[in-house]
């Protein structure tokens, strides 16, 4: 199936084809045709499916473009409004379709003014609600959609969502997107929609035939260590490593500064204008590395993300759902690697068995490992490298004090020095360890050896302990 076959009108179709779309993703096809029919939906898919499109492409085609507000999207973060807002425009850029973001952290009259004026409105619900309470904004949109209706859930918005319903049109269609459908959002469908379709893309439609799942176990102390190796060994291009604290974050994004790359943290402590000045310098490749919280990086619609790196596993499965759709997006593959201590395994096993996916576990590689796959990659850089004309009169020069074969070694020498691997040669848990914890999590006993044995292998999981027993205290650091 293709993106012709909707029979859109010629406008959307024009802005269709500018955008490079041309096949329809499983949320797109099977969701287009019931939004088209006006009906009310509670659509299932995992993040990075193109679910915006899924409903932007027919609520624009149904528009009637009056100069009024006809539909309004509510999503959780500032910055999935801006990404939701921008797509929706460049779709209906032929149509003459203006939308106006509404969001905290920004000025109330440059938003009113903006609404004005628009179309479509794209609103985080603090915000929303605030200027729907205090009569600042009148409307009656035909068409409300809740995207990522369950990471709204998560950040506490369901109240401001049910009071936002209480200032919209009864006669309304209105359509629900979610990764997950947990208890909350399907109690929440019940009262809002009227008599919706229920879509659902299965796991196996989505991202375990395009991300690569993996994990590697280390002790607590090992994390650092650990994500340098994997740095070292994977390459990536462009990366996003997850936190769970914003003060995790903050040490790490620093730390990697100071191991030489270009990384910035995100989360939800910073200044709205920081926040953007970091998304903007990521999506323009002037940092290799996003260290985030789940919640700071929700939204991210950054499509050449080649790994995503689990510093920490999530407590719940969902955030796991999210964090590795920021990779494999459009079409593309993906790499998802997380770094797990043995006092995790079983949130491990609860996120295997929700997700549905196969997680390989490996184990660290040496540092002989990593060096034996950087001179792999580099033979193939030089087999492709085309001869400067500059570098003749250096090696003419050269020439003068070594003769060809030393100035070959010397040059081979310098790259060699630039690519060295710092730590120690071993770090994590071997094969052999690995197979006997997940074992004994398998028989329920639980993923760590005796006490004296955590001693003896260096005592790292005192933290683990902590962090897990003030979990439900560090609840609103996590943003």
């Amino acid at each position: 199936m293709q993106f012709k076959d909707f029979n859109f009108k010629k406008d959307l179709h024009k802005a269709i084809e500018v955008a490079g779309f041309i096949e329809p993703s499983p949320i797109q096809q099977k969701a287009i045709p019931v939004v088209l029919e006006k009906k009310d939906i509670v659509a299932q898919a995992q993040t990075g499916t193109g679910k915006t499109a899924a409903f932007g492409l027919p609520v624009l085609e149904n528009m009637k473009c009056d100069g009024s507000v006809e539909t309004v999207v509510i999503v959780p973060t500032r910055e999935l409004a801006m990404q939701v807002s921008d797509e929706l425009f460049r779709f209906g850029k032929f149509l003459n379709i203006k939308t106006a973001t509404v969001y905290g952290g920004s000025s109330y009259s440059r938003q009113i003014k903006h609404v004005e004026s628009a179309s479509i409105i794209v609103a985080t619900p603090g915000r929303f609600l605030d200027l729907l309470k205090n009569k600042q904004i009148s409307i009656k949109p035909s068409v409300i959609i809740l995207d990522e209706a369950d990471e709204m859930m998560d950040m506490g918005f369901l109240e401001d969502i049910k009071s936002i319903f209480k200032f919209m049109p009864k006669q309304r269609q209105t359509l629900m997107f979610s990764a997950t459908m947990p208890e909350p959002i399907k109690r929440l469908a019940k009262t809002i929609l009227n008599e919706p379709e229920f879509i659902t893309i299965t796991k196996s439609e989505v991202t375990n035939t395009s991300i690569s799942q993996s994990f590697y176990v280390v002790e607590e102390y090992e994390r650092d260590d650990a994500l340098m190796r994997l740095f070292d060994y994977k390459n990536p291009y462009k990366s996003i490593v997850f936190c769970r604290m914003k003060r995790d974050v903050d040490r790490l994004s620093s730390y990697l500064v100071s191991q030489g790359y270009s990384a910035k943290g995100l989360h939800g402590d910073m200044e709205q204008r920081q926040r953007e000045e970091v998304i903007r310098s990521f999506k323009g490749n002037t940092i290799e590395v996003l260290v985030a919280t789940d919640v700071a990086a929700r939204g991210l619609d950054v499509s050449d993300v080649t790994h995503v790196f689990n510093y920490q596993l999530p407590f719940d499965s969902e955030p796991y759902v999210h964090r590795i759709g920021r990779t494999g997006r459009a079409g593309k593959d993906g790499i998802a690697v997380s770094i797990v201590t043995p006092a995790e395994f079983r949130s491990l096993k609860k996120i295997q068995k929700d997700v549905g996916a196969t997680m390989e576990s490996k184990v660290i590689p040496t540092i002989n490992e990593v060096k034996k796959k950087q001179q792999s990659s580099l033979l193939e850089v030089l087999k492709n490298q085309e001869i400067d004309e500059k570098v003749y009169e250096l090696i003419e020069k050269l020439k003068n004090d070594f003769d060809l074969s030393t100035i070959v070694y010397k040059l081979a020498s310098f790259i060699a020095d630039t690519e060295k691997v710092k730590g120690k040669d071993k770090i994590g848990k071997s094969k052999k360890d690995i197979e006997y914890l997940l074992s004994r999590v398998r028989d329920g006993h639980g993923g760590n050896r005796n006490r004296s044995q955590r001693r003896r292998n260096g005592g790292g999981s005192n933290r683990s302990r902590n962090n897990s027993s003030n979990r439900n205290r560090n609840r609103n650091n996590r943003r």
